[in-house]
């Protein structure tokens, strides 16, 4: 007799299992791909300053290729930091189009 189930013990675990199934899981709150806002924010900054750095670079070696030391080294410090700008604000746009995106599935 003792391998036979008891019933009321198993109508109270199927109950418990019911109850645990029935739980929604939790909200997450994220930004992109599971990155956190401290991630995203490096990101950006990564982005910016590799844009400054690859215009300084190539200013740099075209004022040493031709000798007019500040000139091009001046003006494409500007286009890269342009172009960082631009990108930055590229995967801006782009976490926050995913942002949206996620809001309108929630919601339906």
């Amino acid at each position: 007799m003792a391998s036979e189930p008891d019933p009321d013990r198993l109508r109270a675990l199927e109950a418990r299992l019911a109850k645990v199934k029935a739980k929604p899981e939790p909200a997450k709150t994220s930004t992109g791909k599971g990155f956190s806002q401290g991630e995203v924010a490096w990101r950006m900054v990564i982005e910016l300053l590799t844009g400054m750095l690859l215009g300084v670079g190539i200013g740099y070696g075209l004022d040493v290729l031709f000798g007019t030391l500040p000139v091009f080294l001046v003006i494409f410090s500007l286009f890269g930091f342009a172009a960082g700008v631009r990108t930055m604000l590229g995967s801006a746009r782009q976490l926050a189009q995913k942002a949206a995106d996620d809001a309108a599935r929630k919601g339906d």
